[in-house]
């Protein structure tokens, strides 16, 4: 068996900004326009009217105050309320795979690898553009990567349930390196004229390289172990599927976007991830006051700052568990790598750390790092 390693990380920024400012001005507008459609049925009692929003409930309930997008003017419009992109011809390249390659590439020339060093690519994301052909496949063909690809979809856990797919894939031998990549054009799932929500997410990519210990440059993270768990539960759910067709289900039908029970998420997956981060270090002989730092999923700020205290006994600090919440918005599986991939250039040797993302399955993964020698 070999010791493993992470070698690099990569991100992809997409180029539009949304504000909450911006975000409310529209959503307003949008409320405006539909409680005015339905007045007679408001002014009757059969009809309940759409509350505004206000940046101080986004706010107060996320800590939220951005996210990027790969397409604002049409999530701004009050008419349209969503994202618009141009269809694409099956001979270009994929918009998701666009936007992992950028990724992919920004983790290779980090490390100082090229395709040739790759043997793998995992394509794990909350939403995948279609069905098939995998757009692991796609994303492989376009770096130029030998070997073999898949798709994976373990909703917000996605990132670091594909980090454990890639881990095991080089620890066994059977590669060398794996590319993991998290293409999460969200924006595209969100209900964005359901106030309780339409904040929540953003659209970005992260990409993983994981690694044989003895190939991983100077500095590398040694992955010392990885962690999953599932238990399913409705209160994170979106229906959209092939099978909607034959159901003659009306397209713009609620539940197929991302919709969640908020309050019974936060009361059962707090305690969840907790003890599950506090049991995947036991079982390295390891408390959680000997981690430096904890790179959270990053959905909801109270809901990391509750699961830091359950672990820590008291507040974290912003060091301890950094923040890129309030910038990037929820970017399903990519907060948690966006974290690491922001906050570790300051980690020195010997020092260990925990990745940790959590959300729909419910499902939680963790991976407990250690930085080696630069």
């Amino acid at each position: 068996m070999h010791r493993v390693a992470i070698s690099s990380t990569g991100l992809f920024t997409p180029p539009e900004v949304i504000t909450n400012e911006e975000l409310v001005a529209a959503f307003n507008a949008y409320a405006a326009i539909e409680n005015e459609k339905y007045a007679a049925e408001i002014a009757a009692g059969t009809h309940t009217p759409i509350t505004n929003s206000s940046v101080e409930f986004i706010e107060k309930a996320s800590g939220i105050k951005r996210r990027y997008v790969m397409n604002k003017s049409g999530v701004l419009d009050p008419r349209r309320m969503h994202p618009k992109f141009a269809t694409r011809p099956d001979t270009e390249l994929s918009l998701m795979a666009e936007i992992a390659v950028k990724a992919g590439q920004d983790a290779l020339a980090a490390a100082g690898k090229t395709a040739a060093d790759v043997d793998g690519v995992i394509c794990a994301a909350a939403n995948m553009q279609r069905a098939y052909p995998a757009m692991g496949v796609e994303i492989q063909t376009a770096l130029g990567i030998k070997g073999w690809a898949f798709d994976m979809n373990v909703a917000c856990s996605s990132a670091t349930f594909g980090l454990e797919m890639a881990v095991n894939a080089v620890r066994t031998g059977s590669a060398r390196a794996i590319l993991v990549v998290n293409p999460e054009i969200t924006s595209c799932h969100l209900a964005w004229q359901d106030r309780d929500c339409h904040f929540i997410f953003g659209d970005v990519c992260t990409a993983i390289l994981v690694e044989r210990l003895d190939l991983a440059p100077a500095g590398a993270f040694e992955i010392l172990g990885t962690k999953l768990l599932t238990s399913f539960s409705n209160a994170i759910r979106n229906n959209a599927g092939f099978m909607s067709r034959a159901e003659d289900r009306n397209p713009d039908d609620r539940d197929l976007l991302f919709r969640q029970e908020g309050r019974k998420v936060f009361k059962e997956v707090c305690p969840m991830a907790a003890e599950h981060i506090s049991g995947h270090l036991a079982a390295h002989d390891l408390q959680p006051t000997q981690v430096r730092r904890f790179w959270l999923h990053q959905a909801n700020l109270s809901m990391n700052q509750l699961i830091a205290r359950k672990l820590l006994g008291r507040d974290a600090t912003t060091e301890e568990a950094p923040v890129i919440l309030d910038e990037f918005a929820n970017t399903a599986s990519a907060g948690s790598i966006i974290a690491f991939h922001r906050h570790k250039a300051d980690f020195q040797s010997g020092e260990v750390g925990v990745i940790c993302s959590f959300g729909a399955g419910y499902s939680i993964g963790s991976a407990i790092v250690q930085k080696l020698a630069a």
